[in-house]
């Protein structure tokens, strides 16, 4: 059986990728510059392996002992190996496509994956390996993965969807690597039903006082929001995209599981950030609720999401704050999301009125 090599060792890599390559029976090895974590990995196999276990125990902890580690060196054994999935951060895409154009081997086809969510990661690396003979694509993680120790705490994600037009040819040896033939539609789809979400409970979350991001996604007004926008937005998409609505609704799902499991911690803070980049054209108010304008849905939540957004505070952030000093709330829509279309931009100001209301008035004296 031929292995996988997995480059990069961290969480996504041996948590999350790693862990779909054991529950197919596909023994890997992890390659790693990091010479104290690849020591961590050899001394966990030698007690039987490391373990992937599940936010909020949702179910049986995954035991992964399969697998072989190396240094990152010049001597890497590529021996029975033609799929390479590198997890590194963005940054370090053109460092590791530089190190796999010296490495690998040049008398036959090797497909590589990328797994990072960075911006057009696989050309990055592509251009960086140079090779006729390496074939490049990119992956989309969804899963949140926490590292403790050499063990694993996920998300209960059940895939790596992949471009597959990239790899003409290419037929996975691991079900949840997932062959997505339309692949930039699903990013648009990701911006559209995971992005939305985080944003309305982001600066919902915000709003009504919370800072813990869990807590605020099960809040029940929240949870309405999200349920109404979920549905318009399947509809939307499902209209735009060709996708068949049962699908949708499970991918939207997937959305709502991970953003309301308690058991993943996160923060208003860290999801807020930026708002003048979360307003932008096609980020993920603007861009989602002009998918629901056009197709003729209700974009109620998203108007009035936006409109929290322009209230949002953060006097550690002096970007966004002198926007807001130096810029009336339609200039900051044209601003930061070149927003032109004066429907739009009037409902989402009739939503801005009446929050300053809430916010001054909470009680409605």
């Amino acid at each position: 059986m031929e292995r996988i090599m997995i480059l990069g060792a961290g969480r996504t890599g041996r948590g999350f990728v790693g862990r779909l390559a054991a529950e197919a029976g596909i023994p890997v090895t992890f390659v790693d510059k990091d010479a104290d974590l690849i020591e961590g990995l050899r001394k966990a196999k030698e007690e039987g392996g490391y373990t992937v276990r599940f936010y909020g125990d949702e179910r049986e902890p995954v035991r992964i002992s399969d697998y072989k580690t190396e240094i990152l060196s010049d001597k890497t054994d590529f021996s029975g190996i033609s799929l390479v999935m590198v997890s590194v951060g963005g940054s370090h895409l053109a460092e590791a496509g530089a190190w796999l154009a010296k490495v690998l081997p040049a008398n036959r086809l090797i497909y590589v994956i990328t797994c990072e969510n960075a911006s057009s990661p696989a050309d990055t690396l592509q251009n960086a390996i140079g090779l006729p003979n390496v074939l490049v694509s990119e992956a989309a993680v969804f899963c949140t993965t926490n590292a403790d120790g050499a063990d694993i705490l996920s998300e209960d994600y059940p895939e790596l969807p992949f471009d597959s037009k990239r790899l003409p040819g290419f037929a996975s040896p691991v079900p949840g690597f997932r062959a997505e033939p339309e692949f930039g539609d699903l990013l648009q789809r990701k911006i559209y039903t995971y992005n939305a979400a985080s944003g309305i409970i982001a600066y919902m979350g915000w709003l009504y006082g919370f800072s813990d991001y869990a807590e605020a996604a099960n809040d029940p007004r929240i949870l309405q929001m999200l349920d109404q926008n979920y549905a318009a937005t399947n509809r939307a998409i499902c209209k735009e995209f060709g996708y068949e609505p049962e699908e949708q609704e499970r991918f939207a799902l997937l959305s709502r599981k991970k953003f309301t499991n308690r058991a993943i911690v996160d923060t208003i803070a860290r999801n807020a950030r930026e708002p003048h980049r979360k307003l932008g054209e096609n980020e993920r108010i603007l861009g989602p609720l002009k998918l629901l304008v056009r197709n003729g849905e209700d974009a109620s939540v998203l108007y009035r999401t936006a409109a929290a957004a322009m209230l949002y505070r953060d006097e550690t952030d002096p970007v966004w704050t002198e926007i807001q000093e130096t810029c009336s709330p339609e200039e900051i829509l044209r601003k930061c999301g070149k927003l032109k279309d004066p429907e739009i931009t009037e409902h989402i100001m009739g939503y801005y009125e009446a929050l300053i209301h809430e916010t001054e008035d909470p009680e409605g004296d």
